[in-house]
């Protein structure tokens, strides 16, 4: 890997196993893709004198989001039970009286408390990256991506994010599946979105002093309900099945996440330039990748 760097400035680091990573037997897939793959290009790069990184991370980092109580004010959420769950209760309860609190939006300085396989393995990431920048010392930018959309997704598979996984269904014939009651807030940012956050942590990265790690929330700042994003994609697919809420849910996760974007767009220029009511329409025909 060492002679792959020869001449190369910044490496964009990009690869990882995705998905929900909500079984034990996961573990060892994440930690060996995502965890030892990174050390590996890390070591890489110190071994080849490439000192800048832009690595791809996640909202997941923070697992649940922010919320406050309207009586109690702001509160760290606690993990959903699931007696609550089974009793279709799916709202985050405040710690000191049990009522459901509003989300709010999350930004860098959050913790991070990943719920998941997959989280788990995005917060090791970038502890590593971190610690190499001290090491070395060097400079990176974690991009932590909210849920990322568009052409040439995933098919057919739980590792593809929700958006592919609406769309993967309607390609069967079949109607989408909403879990719990479609309530869910996420922030749907669309590929070249991504593609151009990527372009600007480049440019900034090479800016920044040595020992230097910053992350920033890559979305879209418009905030969608889970139920929506799978009406949206349904309307616009025109196959006459609509989406069908279940109650259903997974163990560990989590019922709102939202980024706020304030920090990408003051220190990066990063503003997404699709909105999600437009670039999931387009995505409803978008061609999906084949596993």
């Amino acid at each position: 890997m060492v002679a792959l760097l020869d001449g190369v400035g910044v490496v964009c680091h990009q690869a990882a196993m995705v998905g929900a990573g909500l079984t034990p037997r996961d573990l060892p897939l994440y930690a060996g893709h995502n965890d030892l793959g990174t050390a590996v290009v890390l070591a890489a790069m110190a071994a080849a004198g490439v000192d800048r990184l832009v690595l791809a991370s996640s909202m997941v980092v923070y697992g649940d989001g922010r919320y406050a109580c309207p009586q109690h004010g702001d509160q760290d959420a606690t993990a959903r039970s699931l007696q609550a769950l089974r009793q279709g209760r799916f709202e985050v309860g405040c710690p000191v009286c049990g009522e459901p609190m509003q989300w709010k939006l999350v930004d860098e300085d959050a913790r991070l408390n990943p719920q998941s396989s997959y989280a788990a393995s995005k917060v090791a990431q970038e502890h590593f990256t971190s610690a190499w920048t001290r090491q070395l010392p060097g400079a990176a930018i974690a991009l932590r991506y909210h849920n990322v959309y568009g052409p040439h997704m995933p098919a057919d598979t739980p590792y593809a994010g929700v958006a592919a996984m609406f769309r993967s269904a309607l390609a069967r014939g079949q109607a989408p599946t909403v879990f719990e009651d479609g309530g869910q807030m996420r922030d749907f940012v669309h590929v070249r979105d991504v593609a151009h956050a990527n372009a600007l942590a480049v440019e900034q990265v090479v800016r920044l002093a040595p020992d230097t790690f910053a992350a920033y929330n890559i979305g879209s700042g418009e905030p969608v309900a889970i139920a929506d994003v799978a009406t949206t994609i349904s309307g616009a697919a025109s196959t006459g099945l609509m989406p069908k809420t279940t109650g259903q849910f997974r163990s560990g996760d989590v019922r709102h996440i939202v980024a706020d974007p304030k920090r990408a767009e003051t220190e990066l220029g990063f503003r997404a330039e699709v909105r999600p009511r437009d670039g999931l329409r387009e995505f409803a025909h978008s061609p999906l990748r084949e596993r």
